[in-house]
């Protein structure tokens, strides 16, 4: 799955590339994208929205099967949502298609991380409220 959202990112990147590479530098003024562009010129470089710069720091990962996969759940949710959002802005039908693309594999693949979560549940020593591993308490 890690591979497959890098790949969302590469494609992510082109989508932003292809729709910045040819601005007028009045074009990129009227769009707010000077900032960017005098950092980046057209070049891709991941950040949110906001402008924070991606980095590991939003992976979160603490060594526990249940805690990492319900983090992994969230991380497609949000990106869900992400994606809804970017939709509901979006007018260009091509940008749109690959947007809904990757709006079907993030659900997908929080299906696939909820049946994980559910399997690794029922493998722990006792199940109860707290979905834990007794094991590690004794």
């Amino acid at each position: 799955i890690g591979t497959e959202e890098l790949g969302h990112l590469e494609m992510i990147g082109a989508i932003v590339h292809q729709l910045t590479r040819n601005m007028t530098p009045e074009q990129i003024k009227k769009a707010g994208y000077e900032a960017y562009f005098v950092d980046h010129t057209a070049g891709v470089y991941p950040t949110a929205a906001s402008g924070a710069p991606w980095n590991a720091a939003g992976i979160g990962v603490k060594g526990d099967v249940l805690a990492d996969l319900s983090e992994d759940m969230a991380a497609e949710q949000k990106a869900r949502v992400t994606y809804d959002n970017i939709l509901r802005l979006c007018d260009d039908p091509d940008v749109s298609d690959i947007i809904r693309f990757l709006r079907e594999r993030e659900v997908i693949h929080y299906q696939r991380f909820g049946e994980a979560l559910r399997i690794a549940s029922e493998k722990l020593d006792q199940k109860n409220v707290y979905a834990i591993n007794p094991a590690f308490d004794k």
